[in-house]
């Protein structure tokens, strides 16, 4: 069988996955491949890498200097993640990723961006996170509103999240037939219409397939979760997921919090520790 980890976004809620994640790492739970969107991908490249705590220790670091995430960095880049700080100065001298780890583990890494011009989804394997590598990474995390569209290969990208936000099925279609979810969702939470179409028509009308695609989000979601959820429970997937709403901001910049959700991460992974392993024959 082939193992496949597929990782949604949702901005801070990633904190919990990231204590999932660090909970496989101190484990040895490994898989051959792994898909991650938006926050999943900024976060989950850390499994790659395997570097425990990476994740939880920069952002409660730098979750108040406004070159990482603030207004002031909106208005002064066009983007509130300043793109300079996290995915140049922040890798690469302030908490380095460790590169080699990254590019010598065999396990496969995907990340989902959204293709602006044609509203459709656009993979793309991340194998040594050099700079292409971690412009695609941004383009998968790039919020729309709060973002300025990514530029690069030809396309023009923003969050991933827009089109495909639980990429199970890309998994599986390369092969990887097991797969764990990790959401940062409960099981019941159904999203509904996005309240900022309007304002999004205006703000990104040279793209309307892109916005086509935000409206019909929620649609597209539910649907995702309810095909996860039916072969969950028929045991082809298993699924990681919070108990109750995590509570936290998209933006949270209070360690404390971070810390929290981190902690609840943690607590799942250990808690879904021993089926993983059954489910994945260690």
């Amino acid at each position: 069988m082939s193992y496949g980890l597929v990782l949604e976004g949702g901005a801070m809620r990633g904190m919990f996955t990231s204590g999932v994640l660090d909970i496989f790492l101190e484990n040895g739970i490994e898989f051959g491949g792994t898909v991650g969107v938006s926050a999943g991908a900024t976060f989950g490249c850390n499994y790659k890498s395997r570097q425990i705590g990476r994740s939880i220790r920069y952002n409660k670091r730098f979750s108040k200097d406004w070159r990482y995430c603030s207004l002031r960095s909106l208005i002064a880049t066009g983007d509130m993640y300043g793109a300079k700080f996290c995915y140049d100065t922040l890798p690469k001298e302030l908490d380095p990723l460790d590169f080699k780890t990254y590019a010598s583990n065999p396990m496969e890494f995907y990340i989902v961006a959204s293709d602006a011009d044609t509203g459709k989804p656009v993979y793309k394997k991340l194998e040594t996170c050099d700079d292409a590598d971690l412009t695609w990474m941004r383009a998968s995390a790039s919020m729309p509103l709060v973002s300025k569209p990514v530029k690069i290969d030809g396309y023009t990208l923003l969050d991933g999240g827009m089109t495909d936000s639980i990429p199970l099925k890309f998994s599986e279609s390369l092969g990887y037939d097991h797969n764990v979810v990790i959401l940062t969702q409960p099981r019941n939470f159904v999203k509904k219409p996005n309240k900022l179409i309007p304002l999004m028509r205006i703000a990104l009308r040279k793209y309307p397939e892109l916005v086509k695609a935000m409206a019909n989000r929620h649609n597209m979601y539910n649907e995702q979760t309810r095909y996860i959820f039916e072969k969950a429970d028929r045991g082809e997937v298993l699924v990681i997921c919070p108990d109750k709403p995590l509570g936290i901001s998209r933006t949270e910049k209070n360690p404390d919090e971070l810390e929290r959700v981190y902690q609840e991460g943690r607590k799942a992974g250990e808690s879904f520790l021993p089926e993983v392993k059954k489910f994945l024959g260690c």
